[in-house]
Protein backbone atom coordinates (compact mmCIF):
# COMPACT_ATOMS: atom_id res chain seq x y z
CA UNK A 1 0.00 0.00 0.00
CA UNK A 2 2.79 2.43 0.92
CA UNK A 3 4.67 1.48 -2.25
CA UNK A 4 1.64 2.39 -4.35
CA UNK A 5 1.22 5.75 -2.62
CA UNK A 6 4.92 6.58 -3.05
CA UNK A 7 4.77 5.57 -6.70
CA UNK A 8 1.70 7.70 -7.38
CA UNK A 9 3.12 10.76 -5.61
CA UNK A 10 6.52 10.45 -7.30
CA UNK A 11 4.88 9.89 -10.69
CA UNK A 12 2.71 12.98 -10.16
CA UNK A 13 5.82 14.99 -9.28
CA UNK A 14 7.60 13.70 -12.40
CA UNK A 15 4.67 14.47 -14.69
CA UNK A 16 4.09 17.92 -13.21
CA UNK A 17 7.76 18.76 -13.56
CA UNK A 18 7.89 17.44 -17.13
CA UNK A 19 4.86 19.51 -18.12
CA UNK A 20 6.45 22.51 -16.41
CA UNK A 21 9.62 22.06 -18.47
CA UNK A 22 7.58 22.22 -21.65
CA UNK A 23 5.03 24.86 -20.69
CA UNK A 24 7.14 27.34 -18.68
CA UNK A 25 7.82 30.52 -20.60
CA UNK A 26 10.84 31.49 -18.53
CA UNK A 27 13.90 29.25 -19.16
CA UNK A 28 14.95 29.50 -15.50
CA UNK A 29 11.56 28.22 -14.38
CA UNK A 30 11.84 25.45 -16.97
CA UNK A 31 15.23 24.39 -15.57
CA UNK A 32 13.82 24.38 -12.04
CA UNK A 33 10.95 22.19 -13.20
CA UNK A 34 13.58 19.85 -14.63
CA UNK A 35 15.07 19.62 -11.13
CA UNK A 36 11.61 18.69 -9.83
CA UNK A 37 11.33 15.94 -12.43
CA UNK A 38 14.77 14.57 -11.61
CA UNK A 39 13.98 14.48 -7.89
CA UNK A 40 10.78 12.55 -8.64
CA UNK A 41 12.82 10.04 -10.61
CA UNK A 42 15.24 9.74 -7.68
CA UNK A 43 12.30 8.91 -5.41
CA UNK A 44 11.28 6.21 -7.89
CA UNK A 45 14.81 4.77 -7.70
CA UNK A 46 14.63 4.72 -3.89
CA UNK A 47 11.29 2.93 -4.08
CA UNK A 48 12.96 0.28 -6.27
CA UNK A 49 15.78 0.01 -3.69
CA UNK A 50 18.36 1.34 -6.16
CA UNK A 51 19.88 3.79 -3.69
CA UNK A 52 23.10 4.28 -5.62
CA UNK A 53 21.18 5.30 -8.75
CA UNK A 54 19.05 7.67 -6.66
CA UNK A 55 22.16 9.32 -5.24
CA UNK A 56 23.71 9.61 -8.71
CA UNK A 57 20.43 11.03 -10.03
CA UNK A 58 20.42 13.78 -7.41
CA UNK A 59 24.14 14.55 -7.38
CA UNK A 60 24.94 14.35 -11.07
CA UNK A 61 21.75 15.30 -12.86
CA UNK A 62 19.79 17.48 -10.46
CA UNK A 63 22.96 18.93 -8.99
CA UNK A 64 25.62 19.35 -11.64
CA UNK A 65 23.86 19.27 -15.00
CA UNK A 66 20.93 21.54 -14.10
CA UNK A 67 23.28 23.97 -12.34
CA UNK A 68 25.28 24.05 -15.57
CA UNK A 69 22.06 24.74 -17.52
CA UNK A 70 21.14 27.56 -15.13
CA UNK A 71 24.65 28.99 -15.33
CA UNK A 72 24.55 29.13 -19.12
CA UNK A 73 20.99 30.53 -19.14
CA UNK A 74 21.95 33.32 -16.74
CA UNK A 75 25.27 33.95 -18.48
CA UNK A 76 23.79 34.28 -21.94
CA UNK A 77 20.82 36.32 -20.74
CA UNK A 78 18.27 34.00 -22.30
CA UNK A 79 15.95 34.58 -19.35
CA UNK A 80 14.91 37.97 -20.73
CA UNK A 81 11.72 38.15 -22.75
CA UNK A 82 12.19 37.95 -26.48
CA UNK A 83 9.78 38.07 -29.38
CA UNK A 84 9.98 34.56 -30.81
CA UNK A 85 7.06 34.92 -33.21
CA UNK A 86 9.28 36.45 -35.89
CA UNK A 87 11.20 33.24 -36.54
CA UNK A 88 8.28 30.77 -36.67
CA UNK A 89 7.71 29.19 -40.04
CA UNK A 90 4.06 29.04 -41.11
CA UNK A 91 4.07 25.27 -41.56
CA UNK A 92 6.00 24.63 -38.33
CA UNK A 93 2.94 24.69 -36.04
CA UNK A 94 0.97 22.32 -38.26
CA UNK A 95 3.92 19.95 -38.62
CA UNK A 96 4.37 19.88 -34.84
CA UNK A 97 0.66 19.22 -34.35
CA UNK A 98 0.72 16.41 -36.92
CA UNK A 99 3.84 14.86 -35.36
CA UNK A 100 2.34 15.05 -31.86
CA UNK A 101 -0.96 13.50 -32.98
CA UNK A 102 0.91 10.72 -34.81
CA UNK A 103 3.04 10.02 -31.73
CA UNK A 104 -0.04 9.82 -29.51
CA UNK A 105 -1.76 7.51 -31.99
CA UNK A 106 1.30 5.23 -32.10
CA UNK A 107 1.43 5.17 -28.29
CA UNK A 108 -2.26 4.26 -28.16
CA UNK A 109 -1.77 1.43 -30.64
CA UNK A 110 1.19 0.09 -28.64
CA UNK A 111 -0.83 0.17 -25.43
CA UNK A 112 -3.64 -1.78 -27.09
CA UNK A 113 -1.36 -4.32 -28.83
CA UNK A 114 0.74 -5.23 -25.76
CA UNK A 115 -1.62 -7.31 -23.65
CA UNK A 116 0.39 -8.06 -20.49
CA UNK A 117 3.59 -5.97 -20.28
CA UNK A 118 4.26 -6.81 -16.61
CA UNK A 119 5.10 -10.47 -16.07
CA UNK A 120 6.20 -10.44 -12.44
CA UNK A 121 9.07 -12.80 -13.28
CA UNK A 122 12.47 -12.47 -11.63
CA UNK A 123 15.06 -10.42 -13.49
CA UNK A 124 17.47 -12.41 -15.62
CA UNK A 125 20.49 -10.50 -14.28
CA UNK A 126 19.58 -10.94 -10.64
CA UNK A 127 18.88 -8.36 -8.00
CA UNK A 128 20.15 -4.80 -8.50
CA UNK A 129 20.81 -4.27 -4.81
CA UNK A 130 23.97 -4.80 -2.83
CA UNK A 131 27.42 -3.30 -2.58
CA UNK A 132 28.97 -5.67 -5.10
CA UNK A 133 27.22 -3.97 -8.04
CA UNK A 134 28.46 -0.57 -6.92
CA UNK A 135 32.02 -1.91 -6.64
CA UNK A 136 31.83 -3.46 -10.10
CA UNK A 137 30.46 -0.24 -11.59
CA UNK A 138 33.15 1.86 -9.90
CA UNK A 139 35.92 -0.53 -10.98
CA UNK A 140 34.66 -0.45 -14.57
CA UNK A 141 34.20 3.32 -14.64
CA UNK A 142 37.54 4.22 -13.09
CA UNK A 143 39.66 1.56 -14.82
CA UNK A 144 38.28 0.56 -18.22
CA UNK A 145 36.50 3.82 -19.02
CA UNK A 146 38.61 6.33 -17.10
CA UNK A 147 39.74 8.15 -20.25
CA UNK A 148 36.20 8.56 -21.55
CA UNK A 149 35.14 9.73 -18.07
CA UNK A 150 37.92 12.33 -17.90
CA UNK A 151 37.37 13.47 -21.50
CA UNK A 152 33.70 14.04 -20.75
CA UNK A 153 34.55 16.21 -17.75
CA UNK A 154 37.10 18.10 -19.84
CA UNK A 155 34.51 18.65 -22.57
CA UNK A 156 32.06 20.10 -20.03
CA UNK A 157 34.71 22.48 -18.67
CA UNK A 158 35.61 23.61 -22.21
CA UNK A 159 31.91 24.16 -22.98
CA UNK A 160 31.49 26.38 -19.92
CA UNK A 161 34.64 28.37 -20.75
CA UNK A 162 33.45 28.76 -24.34
CA UNK A 163 30.06 30.02 -23.17
CA UNK A 164 31.75 32.56 -20.90
CA UNK A 165 34.03 33.79 -23.69
CA UNK A 166 31.19 34.05 -26.21
CA UNK A 167 28.84 35.82 -23.83
CA UNK A 168 31.37 38.31 -22.49
CA UNK A 169 31.27 41.72 -24.10
CA UNK A 170 34.54 43.62 -23.74
CA UNK A 171 33.64 47.04 -22.33
CA UNK A 172 36.91 48.81 -23.22
CA UNK A 173 36.63 48.02 -26.91
CA UNK A 174 32.96 49.03 -27.04
CA UNK A 175 33.60 52.25 -25.11
CA UNK A 176 36.53 53.26 -27.33
CA UNK A 177 34.53 52.56 -30.48
CA UNK A 178 31.56 54.64 -29.29
CA UNK A 179 33.83 57.50 -28.20
CA UNK A 180 35.58 57.56 -31.59
CA UNK A 181 32.23 57.49 -33.38
CA UNK A 182 30.85 60.42 -31.33
CA UNK A 183 33.95 62.59 -31.98
CA UNK A 184 33.74 62.26 -35.77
Amino acid sequence: MVDTVVFILAAAICLTGALGVILARNPVHSALMLVMTLFGIAVQFVAQEAHFLAAVQVIVYAGAIVVLFLFVIMLLGVDRAQNLELSVLPIQKWAALLFGAGSLAMLGVLIIVVKDPVTGAEAMGGSATGDENVRLLARSLFSDYVYAFELTSLLLVIAVIGAVVLARKPKKVLDSVTEEGSEA
